[in-house]
């Protein structure tokens, strides 16, 4: 089905929007601390003793002063699997002009051109209770449109009551990604208590597989993790199964705090023993945190 342009037209055009969230993370880069990731190293490595000095960068040895020899394509391209979490869950705070998904996207976009920028190869997966859209990894610019495209009907769709099966999503990406890739995902991990441990499980089975992952639990901070509401009664309906419930939220926010937040430290207690990268990314924050993230993966995973 074409896509409405008059639809996403709030949203302006999606590429440009992520061109300007890297911009900006670039210039504060090269004015943090952090300056030096930067992406004008993307096409270059260190020179190891012994190289030919033929293809070595005179001019990036005179900004930089170290010696850096020029990749070949071939060389510099890693697999990055962006994976988006679009169960209804994701669609909180409901008519807002920024809930979870929308975040993912917009994050998800940005990475796109960073990863772009970079001469990374990178697909896109979508999963509810399973995977309900896949595509695997590729550079050419064809295939990054397809992908800006698919981001971009994400946010004119709706996805009613659709609840979220991530570990069952997991496994299956495990399985159909190629080996070694870097899998970014973005989820809530909202997940029936009951099924924790399958996961985490399924967590562990990424990196069996012998994939780098990060992990980007994406909340609203304030409501979902503190329940930061007014003192009054509300109505609240559960947006994946339909339940309803009314209550004063100041009755239970201290329990309610210490069950998020027992959560939260069991997820990245779990992350750090299976070495996956936990993140939370609060949506009422800006995209620094999650351009940052991959930064650090990839000269980890490059060097």
């Amino acid at each position: 089905m074409a896509l409405n342009r008059s639809k996403i037209e709030p949203f302006k055009n999606l590429e440009l929007l992520a061109k300007k969230v890297v911009e900006g993370f670039i210039t504060g880069l090269h004015k943090s601390p952090f300056h030096g990731f930067s992406v004008e190293f993307a096409e270059h490595r260190l020179y190891n003793t012994g190289e030919s000095t033929r293809h070595i960068d005179w001019k990036l040895f005179a900004r930089s002063e170290k010696l850096f020899i020029k990749r070949y394509e071939e060389e510099t391209n890693l697999r990055c699997q962006l994976v988006i979490d679009t169960s209804a869950s994701m669609q909180f705070p409901k008519d807002s002009e920024n809930n979870k998904l929308k975040f993912s996207v917009y994050a998800a976009a940005s990475l796109c051109e960073l990863l772009k920028q970079q001469r990374d190869a990178f697909g896109l997966t979508l999963f509810e209770q399973n995977i309900t859209k896949h595509f695997a990894a590729k550079g050419s610019p064809s295939h990054q449109k397809l992908i800006l495209n698919q981001l971009e009907e994400l946010l004119i769709s709706a996805f009613e009551n659709k609840t979220t099966a991530a570990a069952s999503a997991l496994n299956q990406i495990a399985e159909i990604i190629h080996q070694r890739s870097l899998v970014v995902i973005f989820s809530d991990m909202f997940e029936n208590n009951r099924h924790n441990e399958e996961l985490f499980s399924a967590l562990q089975h990424l990196k069996y597989k012998k994939h780098e992952v990060v992990l980007f639990h994406v909340v609203d901070h304030s409501k979902e993790m503190n329940l930061e509401f007014e003192n009054k009664p509300y109505h609240f309906i559960d947006l994946e199964t339909g339940e309803e419930l009314k209550l004063n939220p100041s009755q239970i926010k201290e329990q309610y705090q210490k069950s998020t937040n027992e959560f939260k430290e069991l997820l990245k207690l779990k992350c750090g023993h299976y070495r996956i990268d936990y993140v939370e990314a609060d949506i009422n924050k800006g995209f620094d945190s999650v351009l940052y993230t991959y930064l650090v993966k990839r000269q980890k995973m490059m060097a």
